[in-house]
């Protein structure tokens, strides 16, 4: 078995059967890494010990029966996002030495859940680009084609996710800085509604549009990590007390309105017939 190409949804089931241990998923994830990453350059830390021991202790919850859809599951974060003990540069030189002191809300969501952190993923310098050509540590090469952008500003986060080198990551968004990344590394990404996701621990690019969101290989996993994330935060105070509710919606009828003006000049030929297709 290829261990990466597992959705969340599909290692979880087989870590519950014990198909394989949340150590050797790890394990195969950072040989991804190792393997590829020096051409995409989608990490700017791995935390290979601290995974393998998150990984451990996956395998002890597993053991117990204990354990939810996203324990042992490994993951990139946005090195935006403060994760305790480890470096946090925001792609900038000014922090690049700059250890973050605590865990942001949704690290510490994720850790109680059991997911596995392998390290911090590249982004446009304080978030500010749409490209991740304006990291002061390198830009992020699209897996699919090196000689072209992952999109940003959390191109890292979405190139780790397609480059299989995490089974799912969180980025932040402002103004499309999941929605680009995502859209142009061919993954799934959420944007979510404002205030049901904590900021705490995120680096502010404008504290009133930021948010904090999942991306991963497909919506099933979005939804998964989205609703490990979400929530009323009292260390956020414009967070909302939301409450994640399965829901049903028909699309039978539906319309979809398509702005004539995106489709009049400066569209690249082969989006267009994409999204016309």
């Amino acid at each position: 078995m290829d261990l990466i190409n597992f959705t969340i949804k599909e290692a979880h089931e087989r870590l519950k059967k014990k198909e394989f241990s949340s150590k050797e998923l790890a394990s195969a994830y950072l040989k991804q890494i190792k393997k590829i990453d020096k051409d995409i350059n989608a990490y700017l830390s791995v935390a290979e010990e601290s995974a393998m021991a998150q990984a451990e202790f996956a395998d002890e919850k597993i053991s117990s029966g204990n354990f939810s859809e996203l324990t042992g599951i490994p993951c990139a974060i946005k090195d935006a996002i403060l994760v305790e003990g480890q470096i946090c540069t925001a792609a900038s030189k000014i922090l690049e030495n700059y250890i973050a002191p605590y865990d942001a809300t949704v690290i510490k969501k994720l850790k109680e859940q059991g997911s596995v952190i392998l390290g911090k993923t590249n982004t446009d310098e304080f978030t500010m680009g749409a490209s991740t050509e304006n990291s002061a540590f390198g830009v992020v090469k699209n897996p699919y084609d090196k000689n072209r952008v992952a999109g940003g500003s959390s191109g890292g986060s979405a190139a780790a996710v397609a480059a299989l080198e995490a089974c799912f990551s969180l980025g932040s968004d402002t103004g499309g800085s999941i929605r680009l990344p995502a859209s142009f590394c061919g993954i799934a990404g959420l944007n979510p509604t404002y205030g049901s996701v904590s900021r705490y621990g995120l680096i502010a690019h404008a504290s009133s549009l930021d948010q904090i969101g999942p991306m991963a290989k497909n919506i099933e996993d979005i939804k998964i990590v989205f609703k490990a994330i979400c929530g009323k935060d009292p260390m956020d105070a414009t967070s909302a007390d939301y409450n994640f509710e399965n829901s049903d919606v028909g699309l039978k009828g539906l319309k979809i309105g398509v702005p004539k003006e995106y489709f009049t000049e400066g569209l690249d030929k082969e989006v267009k017939k994409i999204i016309e297709d």
